[in-house]
């Protein structure tokens, strides 16, 4: 199979999936099920696709592998580029892992329009793969973009009431940074030569004063898409309009895209901008984890409450990627997995008792465990991975995180840490509010606890969840050899700024 064109199967094997959905004739309720059918077959498929991605890896080498590469407008230099290298390769598979999960849990809740939202899932799963794959400026930009799309269709068509507020909201946040990025890449291109070729202009030195301009106008997109304080606020009334499975999309997959970035964009080809904005990082971030989580524990929205846990968590993943040591970068990376996991997972938890009652008001439940036990037992698994308990997938990316940090700026890791006492202080007062308690509210005492489908959604999660937890060598070797290749870049750069530094004195 390494002779095949893994990368184009798995990237766009949902399109063939949605083009086979857009031919379905017939009554209403045919349809319906059929396009369920079909886009969980093809998410199914292009998950087990994705994973012959990971069987085949060598993680010995930080070289980009599985490339494709076709000549698209030979008068601009324009290729069809694809590859992955170990930073990329496991979001890839997170992006196949939550999409047929996603389908799944929108089975019975997606009632209107059923042919529609199908094929904007997968559309939507085509983009993301594609983004984690592009190793050219223009295929990457058109995936980063192309996202918007299909995200801003589900939060607007199949959202709450405020739904069409929120999708405007969420495409005109993320589309303004990102005409700064798109100035900043033409003026790489011209720059560099007339090449879009990412791995070359990785390799490319730009001058230091420019780095600063370029590093800025990137640092628009990606921060907005992380997304960092203060520029955070679209995040909550998407979360809170948006469908659950597009609220576990939107934070288990969406909110990597301005992360990973950074990690291949900003860090190695602006390296000595980096050093110089790498307090402001520090600012904003330690200010992302303090602020949302005291926020988080002021909401009475179980969607808004996790919503700003993921700013929260965030947070750490860009204080991990900027201390650029090989421990912090291997945990933000790490992180952004476990997050993706868990995020998703309780918005999913949420989803669950919403089709049930139809609120997302925390006051309006407690004492849950005397009628959904198996409920309680799930939500708690995700709650404590949430918290960063030790065995859970959350503990191992915010210690590396903790641990790398500290070697470099022991202050900043101090406030870091105070995130995650905050962060158990709101996780664990939305469980006990939600789940204990006396069961006296009468419409309560009717609730069914998860059915078969919805064990399903959450046997494949909490087994995730375990395993990075008790077991992480697996993932920390797929990053190991290319964090540390952008590493041993990182500190030539270092050294280089802290010499020109000396020469001024």
């Amino acid at each position: 199979m390494t002779d095949w064109p893994l990368l184009s199967l798995v990237t766009f094997l949902p399109l063939v999936g949605a083009a086979f959905i857009l031919t379905i004739r017939g009554d209403e309720d045919v349809v319906a099920r059929n396009a369920r059918n079909v886009a969980f077959l093809t998410t199914c498929a292009t998950f087990a696709l994705s994973l012959s991605l990971w069987v085949n890896f060598d993680p010995g080498t930080a070289s980009f592998q599985f490339v494709e590469k076709t000549l698209w407008l030979p008068g601009l230099g324009v290729s069809y580029h694809m590859g992955v290298d170990g930073i990329s390769l496991l979001f890839v598979l997170l992006s196949t892992f939550l999409t047929p999960l996603c389908i799944l849990a929108s089975w019975q809740s997606i009632k209107v329009r059923v042919k529609e939202y199908m094929v904007s899932f997968l559309v939507l799963e085509t983009m993301m793969v594609g983004m984690f794959c592009a190793l050219d400026l223009v295929a990457f930009y058109m995936f980063f973009e192309g996202v918007l799309i299909p995200m801003f269709i589900i939060i607007g068509v199949w959202g709450g009431p405020r739904r069409v507020y929120a999708a405007f909201k969420f495409f005109l946040y993320t589309l303004l940074g990102s005409v700064l990025m798109l100035l900043a890449m033409m003026a790489m291109y011209f720059a560099a030569g007339g090449t879009t070729d990412i791995p070359t202009l990785m390799a490319f030195r730009f001058d230091p004063a420019m780095q600063m301009w370029l590093w800025l106008a990137f640092f628009a997109s990606f921060a907005v898409k992380v997304p960092m304080w203060p520029v955070h606020t679209w995040l909550p009334d998407a979360h809170v309009e948006a469908p659950t499975a597009g609220s576990v999309i939107l934070a288990g997959v969406l909110l990597k895209m301005g992360a990973y970035g950074f990690i291949r964009f900003s860090v190695p080809m602006f390296p000595e901008a980096t050093v110089y904005f790498t307090p402001f990082v520090y600012t904003l971030s330690v200010v992302a984890v303090i602020y949302t989580s005291l926020v988080a524990l002021a909401q009475e929205d179980m969607k808004k409450l996790i919503a700003y846990s993921s700013v929260a968590h965030m947070g750490f993943v860009t204080i991990g990627i900027f201390a650029l040591t090989q421990q912090s970068v291997e945990g933000a990376l790490f992180q952004m997995l476990s997050h993706g996991v868990v995020s998703g997972a309780l918005f999913l938890c949420v989803g669950v008792v919403y089709d049930r009652m139809h609120t997302r008001e925390i006051g309006a439940y407690g004492g849950l465990v005397n009628r959904m036990p198996v409920y309680a037992l799930v939500f708690m698994v995700f709650t404590l991975g949430s918290v960063g308990l030790p065995g859970t997938s959350g503990f191992i990316g915010e210690f590396l995180v903790l641990l790398g940090v500290f070697q470099v700026n022991s202050w900043v890791a101090l406030f870091a840490a105070s995130g995650v006492i905050l962060g158990a202080a709101y996780m664990l007062y939305l469980y006990r509010r939600v789940i204990f308690g006396k069961l006296e509210k009468p419409e309560l005492k009717s609730i069914l606890d998860l059915s078969g489908r919805e064990i399903a959604v959450f046997t494949p999660l909490i087994a995730m969840v375990l395993w990075m937890g008790i077991y992480p060598a697996p993932f920390l070797n797929v990053f190991h050899t290319s964090v540390s290749a952008l590493i041993e870049k990182h500190e030539v750069a270092r050294a280089a700024v802290h010499a020109v530094a000396l020469a001024a004195q």
